[in-house]
């Protein structure tokens, strides 16, 4: 996901709690230096990403997951769509 913090000014997102979106914004940032291919190195960013959402109370709904996914797929490359896809299935997302 590109620096460009667009998507979160999606008028489709009005109803998603800010904070939900700021800490996609960081998931975003943190998952840039990843290679979802790697098992070693996507296994540890998505045991932190786990931790981090309980650690801070973040939870999303079928539905939220949902919404998201189809504003960032607007606003992202194939390559970016892909990670997204990668980190869904491992959380059984969508």
């Amino acid at each position: 996901m590109d620096a460009n913090k667009e998507w979160m000014k999606d008028p489709a997102l009005a109803g998603i709690d800010k904070a939900k979106l700021s800490f996609l914004e960081k998931l975003f940032v943190q998952s840039a230096s990843i290679d979802m291919t790697n098992q070693k190195e996507m296994l540890p960013f998505l045991l932190s990403l786990s931790k981090l959402s309980k650690e801070n109370n973040i939870s999303f709904d079928k539905d939220e997951v949902a919404l998201i996914y189809s504003v960032l797929q607007k606003y992202s490359s194939k390559e970016d769509i892909s990670k997204m896809e990668k980190i869904s299935s491992a959380f059984h997302f969508r």
